[in-house]
């Protein structure tokens, strides 16, 4: 309720008691919806980086110790916002670490491709790999830990990787997530664990690429809605 009372200019809380004590929405002022024009993101404040052992693969128990809000007129400007409010940076250039599982292979295509054209170098476990050089995307190939070298690991270490998108199905790929999360934390690394997470960030790493992030108060936005 706080962060929609935000986005669409109402103190809905405050809205909900009076409604229970006998007010109506008429008097209140409150006979249209109000539909904003702009997008706002919610990003929860996971502090796994204060926790050495901390799992980074998330479950049904409460891990975010607070939240933030990304504000702009566009998807993409207002996820870059809350991903840099949240302390969780988006890289503009470098290597990208993709490891999908067979149910995502042909939906992480065009994701590739967008990072590609936007000037990252992509890196993979085998069958993704294999998968996007059979699209004509261009990949290197990382072991899956324990298969060769090197491993996703040893790139986070050397710092050549700057984003990481995996997506595990199965035991043994959840206990290798595990490993590759912390030291992903420790190194500050993005770690991404779904196609949907994958995309917001390609749009995101746009809108700060292209500079196309602006600064305007909450105040601005209310205004609009009229």
């Amino acid at each position: 309720m706080p962060f929609v009372s935000k986005a669409v200019g109402v103190p809905l809380a405050k809205v909900a008691a009076k409604v229970m004590v006998g007010r109506t929405l008429k008097e209140l002022g409150l006979t249209e919806q109000r539909i904003p024009q702009h997008i706002s993101v919610k990003e929860a404040v996971l502090p796994f980086n204060k926790f050495a052992d901390s799992i980074v693969y998330l479950g049904p128990e409460m891990k975010s110790t607070g939240e933030v809000m990304g504000i702009a007129a566009s998807f993409g400007n207002a996820f870059a916002k809350s991903q840099l409010a949240a302390g969780g940076e988006l890289p503009t250039g470098g290597a990208v670490f993709i490891s999908v599982n067979d149910n995502d292979k042909f939906r992480i295509i065009p994701i590739a491709r967008d990072f590609v054209e936007l000037g990252f170098k992509l890196v993979g476990t085998e069958g993704t790999r294999r998968s996007l050089l059979a699209c004509g995307i261009d990949c290197g190939l990382v072991y899956k830990v324990g298969k060769g070298d090197p491993t996703l690991l040893d790139l986070i270490r050397r710092g050549e990787v700057q984003l990481i998108i995996n997506t595990p199905l199965g035991k043994l790929s959840r206990s290798h997530e595990y490993q590759i999360g912390q030291l992903a934390i420790a190194h500050n690394v993005p770690y991404i664990t779904t196609l949907s997470g994958a995309s917001a960030a390609v749009r995101g790493i746009m809108s700060i690429k292209y500079q196309m992030l602006d600064t305007r108060c909450l105040q601005d936005y209310h205004r609009n809605l009229g």
